[in-house]
This record gives structure tokens, sequence and C-alpha cells, in this order.
């Protein structure tokens, strides 16, 4: 009888994962394992995985087959439990070759997974593990159910069996709720099952359903939890299931920003991929792509046809359309572009202005310091409030070796100017329009070389009229 200890000791109770992920997926017509396809720029596995970690698993286990290698570098998790299954004899035997891990932690329940049912989420599988039920299974009603393996339910609708479709008779094929294949069980009575299985059926592989059936000779208690949304517990074997997923993974992720407060101008066009984070109140044109590690702060404002890649924007920051953004940091009340290019290792300080075609690459520069117009900054140190010209091109290549620029604070450099590094401008110094600077230009002066290089002496920038 179920009562509030027994939901205690429920809760107390530690938790295995086995994540299968054996399969070659010929379906995919791909030299890719099917689990290393990604959906939203990550591999299945990878989602797979990560839900697992919000369920507090002590112990996470992959079983991995077809290129294993490969699928194990691609993940690169060194608290993942690693087993081979050299050979796939079905989903029963695929979680014998975690017996001996299952073995050390028999005081626990264990949920299979599966890494091409990447969709499903932490909410869905906390219903599973809820249960005082000492086997649960996770169901959901399709209006086209083939390909399933099928719950078969007597009268007080209970649950018997699972039968896998080609084993199943035409009533039992009419029978609308499938079996996702994700299973939850006490530990010990898993590793009872599991020794058990027998490969007497049409496909003459270890069906892991077949516990479920063991279970009711038993008289161990079923449940069967349903799950609400399909899409969710799809399975993907081709890239047309693989397409459809996507759609749902990206209106999910965009319901879920907007939700947050984020609005999205053109929702249906907005694409996301990787681990996006978005604060309230920020606002998104339409077709926007924010791709990896994304954090955008509150108030930020991405134009249209801009592209954001593992990249951190602070609070108030504009991106105006068409700006590319990749391995960046952005300080607050920025302005990118339009047409802006920031490349990987660029740090903005707060109040920059990063202007129309310009382009920057492993670049710092300081608070409230403008690079307006058509100007290449690369390998470069800018201080706060200067000034860079249009035309501007740090020339920070020779051919071989890549050198760095420095350029102080209070700088103006006139348009149409080239700074050959390694070189510096020093605080307040003042480059005249069309110089190629070779040489350390010195703070508070103005330098230039039109025809030879000079620094002229006693000179006064001008300044603005009041």
């Amino acid at each position: 009888m179920f009562n509030s200890r027994t939901q205690q000791n429920i809760e107390a109770m530690s938790l295995n994962v086995v994540i299968l992920a054996a399969g070659q997926g010929t379906r995919m017509h791909s030299e890719v394992p099917k689990v290393l396809h990604k959906l939203g720029g990550r591999p299945m596995l990878a989602h797979c995985i990560d839900t697992a970690r919000q369920l507090d698993a002590a112990q996470i286990m992959v079983v991995h087959g077809y290129a294993g290698e490969q699928v194990r570098a691609s993940i690169n998790d060194d608290e993942i439990v690693w087993l081979e299954q050299a050979e796939q004899l079905g989903t029963g035997h695929a979680v014998q070759q975690a017996e001996s891990q299952l073995n050390k932690n028999t005081d626990s329940k264990t949920l299979i997974l599966y890494a091409d049912v990447p969709l499903v989420q932490a909410a869905t599988l906390h219903q599973l593990l809820d249960s005082a039920a000492a086997c649960c299974v996770l169901t959901c009603v399709l209006d086209s159910p083939s390909g399933y393996g099928r719950i078969v339910r007597n009268q007080q609708q209970q649950v018997m069996s699972i039968v896998e479709e080609k084993d199943a008779d035409p009533h039992q094929r009419k029978i609308r709720e499938i079996n996702t294949g994700i299973i939850s069980a006490d530990t010990q009575h898993l590793l009872t099952w599991l020794k058990r299985l027998k490969n007497n059926n049409a496909q003459q592989e270890y069906y892991l359903t077949d516990c479920i059936a063991m279970a009711v000779e038993e008289n161990v208690p079923v449940e069967a939890v349903m799950c609400a949304h399909a899409p969710e517990v799809s399975g993907i074997n081709n890239r047309i299931q693989l397409a459809q997923a996507e759609a749902y993974y990206q209106q999910r992720e965009r319901e879920s920003l907007m939700r947050h407060g984020v609005t999205l101008k053109d929702p249906a066009t907005t694409y996301i991929e990787g681990i996006v984070e978005v604060a309230a109140d920020t606002e998104i044109e339409p077709s926007v792509s924010l791709r990896g590690a994304v954090k955008l702060a509150k108030n930020v404002r991405i134009g249209m046809n801009s592209v954001i890649i593992d990249s951190t924007i602070a609070a108030g920051t504009i991106i105006h359309p068409n700006s590319h953004i990749e391995n960046a940091s952005i300080g607050a009340h920025c302005e990118i572009g339009p047409f802006a290019r920031i490349r990987a290792q660029t740090e903005l300080a707060d109040q920059v202005k990063i202007g129309n075609f310009v382009e920057t690459k492993k670049t710092s520069i300081g608070q409230a310091s403008k690079v307006n117009h058509l100007s290449y900054v690369g390998d470069a140190q800018i201080g706060a409030h200067s000034n860079i010209g249009a035309g501007t091109i740090c020339c920070n290549y020779d051919g071989a070796n890549k050198h760095q620029t420095i350029i102080g604070d209070n700088v103006f450099i006139g348009s149409d100017s080239q700074l050959v590094a390694p070189v510096s401008i020093h605080d307040g110094a003042t480059i005249g329009a069309g110089s190629t600077i070779t040489e350390d230009a010195p703070a508070h002066k103005l330098t230039l070389s039109r025809s030879k290089q000079a620094t002229v002496d006693h000179w006064q920038r001008p300044k603005k009229n009041k």
C-alpha cells in the first residue's frame, strides 16, 4: 500500500540512467553514427545526457556500439560510464551490458533512455521516477502507431505486456497506445528480469519490453505514464524525422524565450541552437540566428539577419541588422553595425560603437571608444574614449607572423590610416588622415606621414565650438 513513508523511500533512492546509443542508423545513409547527428546544433546523445543530469543521476551509463570511439570522442565526458555492445542483439541485450555497473548500486532505480529519442523532458521523466510501482513505462497515444510496440492492457486497463509490431496480431496492431521504450524500474527487479530474457521472437532479439510481462507474472506492480506531447518521445531514424524533430525543438525553444519575457518579432524565422540564455525585455528581429553558448542580457536589441555565435552581450546593447558576432564579449550599451563583423576574441567595454563594414579580431576596445566606418582592427588593444577614423587598418600580419597594435586612451586616428604593427599610439595622440604609421606615435602630439613621417611639436587638437 502506498503511503508517505513509501514516497520518502522513493525520493531517497539513488538513480542509475542507462542511455542506449549503440545503433548505426542505416536509414540516415551517413558515415556519422546516428546518435551524433545534430539537433539544435548538438548531438542527439548530448541532449539525453543533459536530461539525465537534470535528474541528479548517481551514475550515467552510455551503451555504445557502432563507431564507439567516434561517439566517445565527440561527447568527451569523463563522468560518463561507457559500455560497449559489440553485437547489436536488441534493447534487452544492450541493457545487459550495464549489469556489472548496476550490481554496484542495486538499492536504486534504473531509468532506460534512448539517444535517438532526444527531446524527452526531465519533467516527463520525473513522472516515471515518482511512481511507487516497481516498474513504470512511458507511453503515448498516436494516430498512426505504425513501427512502435503496442501497450496491451486487460479489461481493468492494467498493463499486461508490450508487443513489438512485428510480433503483434491484427487486433494488437490496432492499438494506438505505443511504447516509447523509456522504462523506469527498481534495479534489483530489473537485474532479475534481464537474466531471464529470451530471443524467441520474429527478430531473434532480446527485447527489454519482455520485462513488463515478467513483472506481471510475478505480480510486481507495473504502471504506465502517458506523455501528452508525442513529438517529445518520437524516435529519430531518418533525416525526415530529424527535420521534424528540429522543427519541434525550434518551436519549443522559441516559446520558452517568449514565456520568459523575450520579444521575437517573427518567431518562425528565429533560429536557436546550442545553449542560449536570453534575459527579459530583449527584442529579436526577424531572421536572427543564435548559435552555441549565447548569453543576452536585458534590453538587448538584435537586428534582422544577424548571427550571434558563442558570445555574451551585456544589457542595453544594440546590434543593428546584418551583423555577425562570434566568440566575443560585448559590454553594456554598445552599438554594433549594421554590417559589422565581430570575430573571435574581441572584447568590447561599455558604450563602444562599432559601425558599418567594420571588422574586429582578437581585439579589446575600451569604454566609449568608436570604430565607426569601413575599418579593420585586428590583434589590437584600444583604450577608452578613442576614435578610429573611417578606412583605418591595423596591418597586423607581415606575411609570416601576427603583431600587435597598441592604441591608448583619447587617441584620434584620422581616416584612411594604416597602422603597421608592432606599433604603439600613446595616450592623447592624433594621427593625421592618410598616414602610414610604422613607428610609435608620442602622446598628445600630431603624427602624420603623408610624404615622410613627422611629429609636429606645439600642435593642439581642434576643439568643438561651444
